[in-house]
C-alpha cells in the first residue's frame, strides 16, 4: 500500500497495526475455532455441492456472533429482512487460503461433545484499513448414506414395487 493508493496520512504500518490490534483482542476475548482451507483440487458433485479435499486443520482465534441483529447484517451489507439466524465470525485478515467453501469447526458448549462444523458462505472485508475479515457461516449437514450408494450405481440392489395392471387382475380372478 502506497500513499499514491490512499491518503496521505494513512501507511503500511497503520494497518499492521490495526492487524497486531485484532489479535490481541481475539486473545482476549475470541474463540479457539478449528480452521480447514480446501486444497486446489475442487469439483461440484450433481447436487452442487462443492466435493473438495481439505488441508490439515489449524487452530485460529476468531470473535464468534451467533445470531446478529439485523443492524448489523444491514451494516455488512447482506440481507437482514430474511431472518436467517447466520453464524458471523471475524478471523485475522492474514489466513491462509481463506475462501467460500472453507470449513469451521466450533466447539460446543457441552461437555465432551464434538463440535459443530460449519462452511464458509460469504465474507467481507473492510477497505480503509482490513484488519479482519467477517465470514457468514452455514451448518454443514452430515449424510448417513455412503458416497458409493449414491454415486454409483452400478449394482441393483433395490427392491422396486409393480404396479398391478387390468391383465393381472383378470389373471387372478381366473384362478
Amino acid at each position: 500500500m502506497d500513499n499514491k493508493d490512499t491518503g496521505i496520512l494513512i501507511h503500511k504500518s497503520d494497518v499492521e497495526l490495526y492487524r497486531k490490534w485484532f489479535k490481541q483482542a481475539v486473545k482476549l476475548i475470541g474463540l479457539n475455532v478449528i480452521y480447514r482451507a480446501p486444497r486446489e483440487s475442487k469439483q461440484y458433485d450433481t447436487w452442487g455441492e462443492l466435493d473438495t479435499a481439505y488441508y490439515e486443520p489449524i487452530v485460529v482465534g476468531c470473535i464468534y456472533q451467533d445470531h446478529p441483529d439485523q443492524k448489523t447484517a444491514k451494516k455488512m451489507g447482506w440481507n437482514a429482512e430474511l431472518g436467517d439466524n447466520s453464524v458471523l465470525i471475524v478471523v485475522p485478515y492474514d489466513l491462509p487460503k481463506l475462501q467460500e467453501g472453507a470449513l469451521f469447526i466450533i466447539p460446543s458448549g457441552l461437555d465432551n461433545s464434538e463440535g459443530r462444523v460449519f462452511k464458509v458462505i460469504n465474507m467481507k472485508v473492510t477497505a480503509m484499513y482490513p484488519s479482519e475479515i467477517t465470514c457468514e457461516l452455514g451448518p454443514v449437514l452430515k449424510s448417513t448414506a455412503d458416497k458409493s450408494d449414491s454415486k454409483d450405481f452400478s449394482q441393483r440392489n433395490m427392491a422396486v414395487v409393480v404396479e398391478e395392471t387390468d391383465d393381472d387382475e383378470d389373471e387372478e380372478e381366473d384362478d
